[in-house]
This record gives structure tokens, sequence and C-alpha cells, in this order.
């Protein structure tokens, strides 16, 4: 019986909002690489035997190569049993079955219903208990669950399993004076202030029809065909869609045909469809488009009055209270991203620094996996990612985990804890973008994996500014739309 390892915590660099999973550990605790020294596997010392623990039972310790540790254990077959007669007793006062009173239904009954469950039940518990106990006895740190592999049968008086798993690696001391950092600095403008109002006014722009031909920014409604090779969508007809020229969308290969035409036009063209095309059959591939100009429509902006400004909660209607509140948010959104861009350049520079680090396979995959699907938003949770995507992935995935693992050694070498005011501020913050802050609030702080992410996204931002501090850095001033869009900015 083999059971696949799961993923315990990926130490990695996100470059994400608070509540992001990962990073650097809360409580910055550190376990000693395996022993390597003489054991059973060819280097000379006997199995360990585990004594003072809930549960004797032999370990056997292989290294099998730099972060990949095998562990084979082997515990009394009788506790084995002893668990199941326990749990059988236990069902037998609390379940209840028809024909027999509460609490009095036989054994051999419970045996007969529940016995192939109860047995597995218990064999998993102890596997976990005694695994536990094996990777705590040889100084183990493992980075995910282990991949268990057991009979579950008897042998000898003894119940026998190995668990193969990575263990994280000896990260030397991180000496960040000579690491040269570009921190970036910014700060919002009333100039921003007035962009950002004028995009909130485009959100809610609606379309008026005109007769004319269109123009970017036009809405045109179509009636399409498409057909690539073999393939044509619709089968039969025509289907009636709504594009907006200049938007980028999907639909974005069709603008340059529609151009300077009007309701009423016929046209037939060549195009080459986007990967995001929504017709997967056409997605990535060329071919022709026929369509008829149903009508054009043209955007109307909403006025900046009183009622505009109530759309957002401010139920006075007033133009410098919307400001502020509009200012208030471009400010909490450009803390949030400065953070993360000189997370992202720490932990780029730590990388580059240390590109030889040995790491955990598993985590590297796993954070590929992460990247792949922030980048697939629609993908099903239990559809595997694509392979070519995964593979293009591996190698950013494997300097964020050096990254979060350097990271991990500095605030461990730095005593680095968390700021629980910090902390307070950071849920504040979160708790500030709702109706009821009050609420929220008191969500994070009845919510334990709330709290622990939160903590674990401030300590990334206490480390990487720590680094800064120390390191050779250099303030970059950036505007908030360079920061906002570093695709288009710096």
């Amino acid at each position: 019986m083999a059971v696949p390892g799961k993923i315990l915590q990926a130490p990695c660099l996100h470059a994400g909002k608070p509540g992001a999973s990962g990073g650097v550990d809360r409580d910055l605790s550190r376990f000693p690489a395996a022993d390597e020294g003489p054991c059973g596997f060819g280097c000379g010392h006997p199995p360990n035997v585990i004594v003072g623990v809930s549960y004797p039972m032999q370990v056997q310790l292989e290294t099998l190569g730099k972060l990949e540790r095998k562990l084979t254990v082997r515990f009394p077959a009788e506790q084995y049993e002893s668990k199941v007669r326990e749990r059988i007793a236990e069902l037998g006062r609390s379940v209840r079955l028809k024909g027999f009173r509460p609490g009095k239904v036989p054994a051999r009954v419970i045996e007969q219903r529940f016995g192939e469950q109860i047995r597995g039940e218990a064999l998993s518990d102890l596997i976990s208990r005694t695994f536990r106990e094996a990777v705590q006895q040889e100084n183990l740190q493992p980075v995910a669950n282990p991949s268990i592999d057991t009979s579950g049968k008897p042998e000898g008086g003894e119940i026998a399993y190995t668990a193969t798993f990575e263990v994280f690696p000896e990260v030397p001391p991180v000496d960040v004076a000579g690491l040269k950092i570009m921190r970036p600095v910014s700060e919002v403008t009333q100039a921003d202030v007035d962009a950002m109002i004028e995009t909130l006014r485009r959100q809610r722009q609606t379309y008026v029809r005109v007769e004319r031909a269109a123009a970017d920014g036009d809405m045109v409604i179509v009636d399409y065909a498409a057909q690539s090779g073999d393939f044509r969508h619709p089968e039969q007809g025509r289907e009636r869609t709504a594009l907006v020229l200049g938007a980028h969308s999907a639909l974005a290969s069709f603008d340059s045909a529609l151009r300077g035409h009007a309701a009423g036009e016929e046209l037939s063209f060549d195009v080459e469809f986007p990967p995001s095309f929504p017709i997967p059959q056409l997605a990535a591939r060329t071919g022709q488009v026929e369509l008829r100009i149903d009508h054009v429509q043209e955007p109307r902006l909403p006025d900046l009055d009183a009622q505009f400004i109530r759309n957002f909660g401010i139920a006075s209607g007033d133009h410098e209270t919307f400001r502020s509140e509009v200012l208030a948010n471009l400010e909490r959104e450009l803390d949030n991203a400065l953070r993360a861009r000189l997370r992202n350049e720490v932990g780029s520079k730590l990388a580059e620094a240390h590109p030889d680090l040995d790491v955990p396979q598993v985590l590297v995959r796993a954070d590929a996996e992460s990247l792949v699907r922030a980048s697939v938003p629609g993908l099903p949770a239990d559809q595997p990612v694509p392979a070519a995507a995964l593979d293009a992935a591996l190698p950013i995935a494997r300097q964020r985990v050096i990254a979060g693992l350097l990271l991990r050694q500095i605030a461990q070498s730095n005593n680095l804890r968390v700021d629980n005011r910090r902390v307070g501020e950071r849920i504040a913050q979160i708790a500030s973008t709702y109706e009821e802050p009050a609420k929220v609030v008191e969500l994070y702080r009845s919510n334990p994996q709330m709290m622990d992410n939160v903590r674990t996204s401030v300590l990334e931002d206490q480390v990487s500014e720590w680094v800064a501090e120390h390191a050779n850095t250099v303030e970059q001033r950036l505007s908030f739309d360079e920061v906002m869009h570093p695709q288009t900015g710096a």
C-alpha cells in the first residue's frame, strides 16, 4: 500500500496579498539535519530502538540523496490489535444499530459491519504517531508528509512500513551586506486620485445606440461565424456577441476589421485567434470570420454628482469626502504593492547570490503548480496542471523556494520575531475595506488559520525590510502608475 505525500509547507516568497499561505515559518523553528553517521544501510550501526515514547518501535534511517530520506519503522503487531479492540469497544458503546439496544451492540457485530474501516483507521493512526516520534528521534524535519509503503499485515509479530520524504536543507549563514537592493518608493498624488475617479466613471458608463461608423471605445454588436480547418462555430447560422473596440478583450482580433464600419455591413476576414479566445477549438489558431454588424453603441460617462458618489457608500454624496476615500484606498493599494515589490527584489537578489543551494524538489513542484494555477484561474482544482506549463514554471519556482529558505535562515539567525503590533495594523487595514470592520477583525481573531496567514505575511515583510536595511540599498522613486503597472512603468 503506497500513500502519496502531501505538502506541509512551502517556504517561498509571495508577491501577493495578506493571507497568502507559505513563506517564512512564523515560529522560526529549525531542526538539525539527519544524522548521517553509521546506519543499518551499509554504514554500520544497528537500527535505533526508540524507548521512552508512546509506542516501542525500531527505526532504520537511510539517506537516499542530498535531501531524500527513508525510514523503515517496525512496531509490535499487538499494538495494532489492541487499538482495533479499543475502537470496536468504543463503537459498541456509541453506535446505534437496528435490533440492538444503545450501548449493547456485540463486538462480533461491530467487527462484521465496520471491521475493515476500523482496521484501516487503526493502522493509519499508528503509522502517523510512530512516524512523528521517529522523525523526532532522528532529528529530521520533513518538508512534506511522507510516501508510505506497507502491507499492513503482521509478519513475525511486527508490522513494518517505509516512509520516504525530503527534509529541509542545511542553509549556510547569509551575508546580506554585499547585496545590491533597489527599494521602490512612491506616493499617491491628487492626479492619481483624479485618474482613479475617471476609472470609476468608466466602469459605470452606459452605452447608447448611434448611427455612425464604429470607432475605438464603441460597443459593436455583431452576428458572426468563425471557421478553422473543419471546425465551424456555430455549427449552423451565426452567433450574436458584443465587443468593445480597443478593450484588449479575447475578441480584440476583430477590432481592425470593424473600425470604420457601420450597422448593416457584411464583413469577411482572416484572423489569428488568441490563446484566450473563448472557443477552445479556435484558440491559438488561424481561421476565417464572417459577420454582420447589427448596430453600434457609444459610451456615456455618468456625471460626477451626489448620486454617483452615493453608489460608493458615501451617504452624504459629498465630493471631498469621496476624494478622501479614494485617496485612502489608493494609499492602501500602494502600500501593499511596495511591500510586495520589496519582497520580490530581496528574494530575487538572495536567490541570485545562492544559485546552487539544494532545495527540496517537492517544494519546487508545489510552488510551480501554484504559479500555473494562479495564471489559469478557471482550472478545476481536481484537474492536473498542463505538463508543459508546469515545466516552464519550475525554474521560477526554484528561485522562489531558494529565496524562502534564505529568508527563513536570516530570520532565525537574527532572532527576528513577528511584530504583533503590525499584525494588528494589518488586520485593521484589511478590515477597513469592508462595511463592518469590527466583524472582520473579530473573524480574523477567532480563526487560527487566518491569523497564521497574516503573521506569515507580516514576518516576510519584516525580514525583507531587515535585509534592505543591512544591504547596499538604493531608493528608486516611481510614480503610482509605475508601481501598480510595472509592465508599462519602471
